[in-house]
């Protein structure tokens, strides 16, 4: 399922950081312990896992870290190319979240902020999307918010100043995708981390998107 689209913004960059879920941007890599190695992690291999453990790999699972930044508690720091979402707490701490993000030509990289919220959020699918894909024209006219919605059980939507950026941070009911580049351009959740995520959340949160290559949307 798809629930959102890039604008694809003119001007391109290059940040990241060095994390330890994997060491290669286009590929995301698991570390295999029975093999003491790194090995590739795509969306067959996902969801072959998700269907046998019933959640995803241990790295992509929510945790509190260790994490340095000037930010102040209670921005959202995301690294679109580990697939982590980190939540800055107190204390030189964050809660960490996996994602699932864009797939290539979808990624971008920015500064915004969180416009609004909202539980189990209605989809209405852009122009855009509704042109390219026969599975969203269907609902043109918008899908009210439920489990098969692919906005999930919350959204956190993300504004440029006053102007809604259509990206979003959100659910869905596809969490075996946490760790892989699938979406058009939104962050997606495993739903019971954007509900945890979206109780700790206030509206006006400052929200960094750093991706390597990635179409820079305004601010970074």
């Amino acid at each position: 399922m798809r629930g959102c689209i890039s604008r694809a913004p003119a001007l391109l960059m290059v940040l990241g950081l060095s994390l330890l879920t994997g060491q290669a941007v286009a590929q995301t890599q698991v570390y295999d312990p029975k093999t003491r190695s790194w090995v590739d992690y795509d969306r067959t291999k996902a969801y072959q896992y998700y269907r046998q453990h019933q959640q995803v790999p241990e790295p992509f699972r929510r945790q509190v870290v260790t994490f340095r930044t000037a930010e102040e508690p209670g921005t959202i720091i995301i690294d679109g190319n580990q697939h982590f979402l980190y939540l800055v707490q107190p204390g030189q701490q964050a809660i960490r979240y996996g994602i699932g993000v864009g797939r290539e030509g979808f990624g971008w990289a920015g500064i915004v902020r969180v416009g609004r919220t909202a539980e189990w959020p209605r989809w209405t699918p852009p122009a855009e999307m509704v042109a390219r894909d026969p599975n969203a024209r269907k609902w043109a006219g918008g899908q009210p918010g439920g489990p098969d919605n692919p906005l999930g059980a919350r959204a956190l939507y993300l504004y440029e100043g006053d102007q809604d950026t259509i990206y979003r941070i959100h659910g869905t009911p596809e969490p075996w995708t946490m760790g892989l580049s699938v979406s058009s351009g939104c962050i997606r959740m495993v739903n019971d981390d954007i509900i945890d995520l979206h109780s700790r959340v206030k509206v006006g949160a400052k929200v960094i998107v750093l991706m390597q290559g990635a179409a820079l949307y305004k601010g970074v």
